[in-house]
């Protein structure tokens, strides 16, 4: 048979909001597909945010890919953890292998990994993972600037803010609608990597928050129902969003299909099952507490022995959905039938042509019934097991002749091959391919000496001169300051304002101007613990000092923090000593070395009652089925932090602070005594009274 290919047209557009569901595994991303998924995100073996699901595999990428784009399904690839130095050259390879294979996007969340997909591949959508803690706008104008065309929004946005934010950004904007939530901002959360070494950061997190804490007698203090918001997709629609995201990479193909087909179900206006969905997966039902800004108790639940049962009786259910491909390319045929001559038969689909001859086939003179247009389409039409339906026949047949429908099928069956095979080839782009076994920048001279010390406070009455006398700089909360303002006067350059972690929209504002009025004081430097801080400080002509929550890693996401105006950055505490000493140094570093270490940044406060906040003075403490007390900070009822109950030290490690160019001894729960008592023990060397941790710094983060 003789072939002629067509150009690859650009793919049609859609007129609907883009339903974007997970696959784990090959069966996943069947059932996705074969349920209405315009999307599908699926990540390689490493360096993806799901990495205990199966995943694929480099030989797996390439053919899950072109069975997506035989079928009109776009591809987001995710490579969303954190990296360390040792594995650039391996996220430089997957990089290149998914821009050849023709992925249409990345997602990503470490800053390196943003930077080598725009050098690799300048044409690979650059998507900001619900893991960059993205939530206002000012997060959403640097994600711009550093060249993503898409943000995956925090979940604990309301409906409201999500209208704000996609009203008044250029990027498109993605949310959740359906599946697990994190109790945690995303991102922002350290509890699995610091009570076991996995790190949800790497894609590792062991989810420990779905087991007991207690906050009273109230168990489960940390475990919230899943999100569903397919009852609200019309609002989304009106919101502004453009892709609807499904979680779920580690559920079985049922989940997969059922969540899928139910959000197509409510954008094309039917009712969908969503007794079936609550069955095949729930924790006591489902929440909207975010979206509806009602954040209660109605948001916690937990995975209950019926909600298992309920499952066990809809999954062959679905599963026969699934089963058999789904008729979604239209395909225009057009056959043509001369005495003579070899029958050829052209296939048209979506912007491609095919066409192929019979060889060795001609057609005879009928005795008989000659073949006529409708015997032609009895057998074209039959197109089971391809995604292809016959929309229009063209059919130019010399009257008189016979073919045999053997032929026709024969016919039929090579153009559908060619035309898949044509639809899931990649696009041609320019890939540069780059290695980064060396050094990515150049390196600064170690520091000499020990580090110089900060010294980060959660209010100005535990200060004393002691403090003031042995810290380089001094960290305060924005409100603190404000509700000080003899220290700018007293203490000057030496002062940094730490932005809040969390700014929703509707506080963006206010933050701002606080900054502001505070710079006009003398505030020179602000702690910035995410990007929408870092772009706010900087805006202001601030000097930019990057904290924790940047998940700051690796040399090449230091250097590209540097060139986003960074003046020094605290790494992550999900580092160890040896890997921070080791970094390349575009601008100098530093680490914590005391505190009770935030582990969750919440919004849904765990500690609420009945009646909500009701009396609580902000200080409360979760127990966990060890009898571990972990408090839960509030931050002016606008978020709340969980801590570490175990305080982090590295008084008696000087040797191993060696290097860094700055220490930090960061204070919340203490009075002023015991800051001036961990002030002494750290400078002498000595461990704190009590029970501690050395956190992650002596270990290797998995």
């Amino acid at each position: 048979m003789m072939h002629e290919r067509g150009c690859l047209a650009e793919r049609e557009g859609q007129d609907h909001m883009e339903i974007l569901a997970p696959a784990g595994g090959m069966e996943q991303l069947q059932a996705a597909v074969r349920s209405g998924a315009d999307a599908v995100y699926f990540g390689a073996q490493l360096f993806n945010a799901r990495r205990n699901a199966a995943n694929f595999t480099d030989e797996e990428i390439p053919r899950a890919i072109a069975y997506c784009h035989a079928r009109g399904v776009r591809v987001h690839m995710t490579l969303n953890t954190l990296v360390q130095d040792g594995e650039m050259d391996g996220v430089c390879r997957t990089l290149e292998q998914i821009a050849r294979a023709g992925a249409d996007a990345v997602i990503v969340q470490d800053l390196a990994v943003a930077r080598l997909a725009r050098q690799i591949c300048p044409e690979l959508k650059l998507h900001a993972s619900t893991q960059m803690a993205v939530h206002n706008a000012a997060g959403l104008r640097l994600l711009e600037e550093i060249g993503f065309s898409r943000a995956v929004l925090a979940r604990e946005l309301s409906r409201e803010e999500i209208g704000r934010l996609a009203a008044g950004t250029g990027l498109e904007v993605e949310v959740f609608v359906h599946g697990a939530l994190c109790m945690s901002v995303s991102g922002q959360c350290y509890l699995s990597g610091m009570l076991g070494g996995r790190s949800g950061n790497r894609g590792l997190c062991a989810q420990p928050c779905r087991l007991d804490f207690k906050a009273g007698q109230r168990g489960y203090a940390l475990s919230l129902k899943d999100l569903s918001l397919i009852g609200q997709m019309r609002l989304l629609e009106q919101l502004g969003v453009a892709s609807l995201k499904i979680e779920g990479r580690m559920k079985r193909p049922e989940y997969v299909a059922c969540a899928t087909r139910a959000c197509k179900q409510a954008l094309e206006g039917e009712q969908p099952d969503l007794e079936s969905l609550k069955a095949v997966f729930s924790r006591s039902g489902f929440t909207n507490g975010y979206f509806a800004a009602k954040r209660d108790l109605a948001m916690f639940g937990t995975r209950t022995r019926e909600d298992v049962q309920q499952a066990g009786g809809v999954l062959g259910q679905i599963a026969a959905t699934y089963r058999h491909e789904a008729k979604t390319v239209p395909v225009d045929m057009r056959l043509t039938v001369r005495d003579g001559a070899s029958p050829e038969l052209q296939a048209m689909g979506r912007g491609v042509r095919v066409c192929v001859q019979a060889q060795g086939e001609k057609p005879e003179k009928a005795v008989n019934r000659p073949l006529d247009e409708a015997q032609a389409r009895q057998a074209l039409e039959k197109t089971g097991g391809t995604p292809f339906y016959l929309r229009e026949l063209h059919a130019q047949i010399e009257p008189g002749l016979r073919l045999p429908i053997s032929a026709l099928n024969s016919l039929r069956k090579a153009a559908l091959e060619e035309l898949e095979t044509l639809l899931g080839q990649p696009p041609v782009r320019e890939i540069i391919p780059l290695r980064l076994e060396k050094a990515p920048c150049a390196r600064v001279e170690d520091g000499e000496g020990a580090p110089r010390l900060r010294i980060r406070l959660e209010k100005a009455e535990q200060l004393s001169q002691e403090l003031v006398i042995a810290a380089e700089r001094l960290i305060l909360p924005l409100n603190e300051l404000a509700a000080h303002p003899e220290l700018l006067d007293a203490l000057g350059d030496k002062l940094i304002g730490e932005i809040p972690m969390a700014v929703f929209p509707n506080d963006e504002e206010r933050t701002a101007a606080l900054l502001a009025a505070l710079k006009r004081q003398g505030l020179a430097g602000a702690q910035a613990e995410n990007l929408g801080a870092l772009c706010m400080a900087r805006e202001l002509g601030l000097r930019v000092h990057g904290g924790y929550g940047l998940n700051i890693l690796n040399s090449l996401a230091l250097e590209e923090a540097g060139r986003l105006g960074v003046a020094d950055q605290t790494i992550s505490f999900e580092a160890n000593l040896r890997d921070i000493r080791h970094l390349q140094r575009h601008v100098p570093c530093g680490a914590i070395a005391y505190g009770h270490l935030p582990l969750m940044t919440l919004r849904a406060c765990p500690m609420q009652g009945a009646r909500g906040c009701g009396d609580c003075d902000g200080r409360r403490a979760l127990t966990d089925r060890k009898g571990e007390k972990f408090t839960v900070l509030c931050r002016e009822r606008r978020y709340s932090q969980l801590l570490n109950g175990h305080v982090l030290s590295l008084a008696d490690q000087q040797a191993q602070l060696q290097g860094l160019d700055f220490a930090t001894l960061y204070f919340t729960l203490e009075d002023q005594q015991a800051c001036r008592r961990a002030l002494e023990d750290y400078l002498a060397g000595r461990m704190p009274q009590g029970q501690y941790t050395r956190g992650l710094y002596l270990r290797q983060l998995q």
